[in-house]
């Protein structure tokens, strides 16, 4: 569906040098899938989306979506191409002086598209983004969550391939975001969208993404599906999306008198393993462990699109701690030593 091959984006500067904003970025995004696009300010994520919408032209290489060639196309094939792209805003940006409705058909209408289709098309969308009923509120009459409803029901009017959301949730209470993030997976499903999420949160990432890509300093650090960004827990990351969980430790008075954070003779070792539904990794894995004289002193367990992630803080003897590792990993589960 999404394609870009060698990207790169250069902005000259007063002094007569450049910025690089985007440099030789490879990306894939599946169609229907939901893709997340993260990274740290200044990492490119907003020049990437503005050559994905077609306002600017890469420097370089080429962007393909749903077929076209962004980078090529000019006149009305770029504005053609445009509008099977929609946008979602981090504020919604919707028109004050205007009904919900009248938000939602105002692509429509600029499109030419006659009254009597806009008001259906506008009904139909109302329905599905949970608004029935709210068509005549303007925007001041509807709290953060409904407005970014009808923010997202304006980017359908068109019937996009694609559904670009620039931190669709980054102003919204937990609440609204959980409604938000939910909505976005059921258009995905009853339009047939490839949704491509630009965001700091990897709590987004973990929700809803189907796969990620990091961005830093323009170029693509890491892209794959969400199983397969996982399976390395020693990437940037997937330490981001699965942090290992937090031990207190309780302090012990040595021999001498010393308060010590760790029993005489123990490391901590942390483990991450994955499971599909029906598959009983994290028995083996616990079964491993016990068997090898290691204690749980931590752990997390949950799901991350199709995959499931177990994260275990394991106390097992120091003397023994390389065999311990070496097991696990016999066994497909990541095992190191926690640094102190």
């Amino acid at each position: 569906m999404i394609d870009l091959t060698g990207v790169s984006k250069v902005y000259p500067v007063k002094n007569g040098g450049t910025v690089v904003a985007l440099d030789g970025v490879n990306l894939h995004v599946d169609r229907g899938s939901i893709h997340g696009i993260v990274g740290r300010s200044g990492a490119g994520k907003s020049t990437l989306i503005r050559c994905l919408t077609a306002l600017e032209k890469p420097t370089e290489g080429h962007i393909v979506v749903d077929g076209l060639d962004l980078a090529t196309l000019t006149g009305s094939a770029l504005r053609a191409a445009r509008r099977r792209i929609g946008m979602v805003f981090q504020a919604a940006n919707l028109l004050d002086a205007r009904t919900a409705a009248d938000n939602i058909g105002y692509p429509l209408k600029l499109a030419g598209v006659p009254a009597a289709k806009r008001r259906e098309r506008v009904e139909e969308l109302l329905s599905l983004v949970g608004l029935e009923g709210r068509g005549d509120s303007y925007p001041s009459q509807l709290s953060g969550g409904q407005r970014q409803r009808v923010g997202i029901a304006r980017a359908l009017a068109d019937n996009p391939a694609v559904l670009l959301c620039d931190e669709p949730t980054s102003a919204l209470d937990t609440e609204s975001t959980a409604q938000i993030l939910s909505l976005l997976r059921h258009v995905r499903d009853v339009a047939g969208v490839t949704v491509v999420i630009i965001t700091h949160e990897m709590a987004v990432v973990r929700e809803i993404c189907d796969s990620v890509t990091l961005l830093g300093h323009g170029q693509v650090l890491q892209t794959g599906t969400l199983e397969e960004v996982v399976a390395d827990p020693s990437t940037p990351l997937a330490r981001e999306l699965v942090p290992m969980p937090v031990v207190d430790l309780v302090s012990t008075e040595s021999a001498e008198g010393r308060f010590e954070p760790n029993a005489v003779g123990t490391v901590l070792l942390d483990v991450v393993f994955t499971s599909h539904p029906g598959v009983p990794t994290g028995a083996t894995v616990l079964r491993l462990a016990s068997s090898m004289g290691a204690d749980v002193t931590a752990g997390t367990f949950e799901s991350l699109g199709s995959v499931q992630v177990g994260r275990l803080a394991l106390t097992v003897p120091a003397y023994h701690a390389d065999k311990i590792i070496e097991q696990l990993r016999k066994n497909n589960v990541h095992a190191e030593v926690r640094d102190q």
